[in-house]
């Protein structure tokens, strides 16, 4: 009996401009590290690079330990001499880049009615940012961290997207067999990899991504009033 909903983040529970994001998000994070004497070029590549090494991570090792080593090497400082500025850019300049996003009220209410028809519900976000960004990010949707059981970050996971071992170890740490969950996102390939697997899916289209040209009609789908229709019908448990 399906009793678990997994969504994605960015672009399906939150509407966002990845483009924009990513110009903003880097040109932010680079100036925070400039009275180091990094250049920005040399940092963002570095960066890059650390995000490649977790999108290749083949579980041996943390997402947050695979970017770190990476990136060390190649901006050549420490971990523990980078770490708190990290943080501090997380806490005090990271909701710069929120413009780049926008609120669905939706959202909200697809969460209320699966909260009270007592479904478990949990954040499969690519888990290619510490906890502290992605907390962020819930809280620009208008969510609360509260509201799911369990949120992907590159502390908890080894694999990303759309790596089926990524999906397999979430559903080791919700302890969730495919057949009991519902996978909604907004990526043709990344999201709904997951049906191979077995897990039911919906196919948010309002942000959608499908760089590949897959044949959608395959997946439930349709935009966020479509999916709200279809959270409506499921049963109270």
């Amino acid at each position: 009996m399906i009793d678990t909903i997994i969504f994605d983040l960015d672009g399906t529970l939150l509407p966002i401009d990845e483009d924009v994001f990513i110009k903003k998000y880097f040109g932010l994070l680079s100036v925070k590290f400039t009275h180091l004497g990094i250049q920005k070029e040399k940092f963002i590549e570095a960066i890059w690079k650390g995000t490649m090494a977790m999108r290749k991570n083949d579980g041996s090792k943390s997402n947050e330990e695979a970017f770190w080593n990476l990136f060390t090497v190649e901006i050549g400082f420490k971990k523990e001499e980078l770490e708190d500025m990290f943080i501090d850019f997380y806490t005090n300049d990271f909701d710069l880049v929120k413009d780049s996003s926008k609120q669905n009220t939706l959202s909200k209410e697809v969460i209320k009615v699966l909260k009270k028809k007592k479904y478990k519900i949990v954040l499969a976000t690519n888990p290619l940012f510490p906890r502290l960004a992605v907390e962020k990010r819930i809280a620009w949707a208008g969510l609360n961290k509260e509201d799911f059981s369990f949120i992907t970050s590159y502390e908890n996971s080894s694999f990303c997207k759309p790596n089926l071992n990524y999906y397999q170890e979430v559903l080791e740490k919700i302890n969730k067999t495919p057949e009991q969950c519902i996978m909604v996102g907004n990526d043709a390939k990344e999201d709904m990899i997951v049906s191979t697997l077995g897990v039911k899916t919906f196919l948010v289209t309002d942000c959608l991504i499908n760089l590949d040209n897959i044949d959608i009609s395959k997946f439930e789908n349709g935009d966020f009033n479509n999916l709200v229709n279809f959270i409506n019908k499921l049963p109270n448990l």
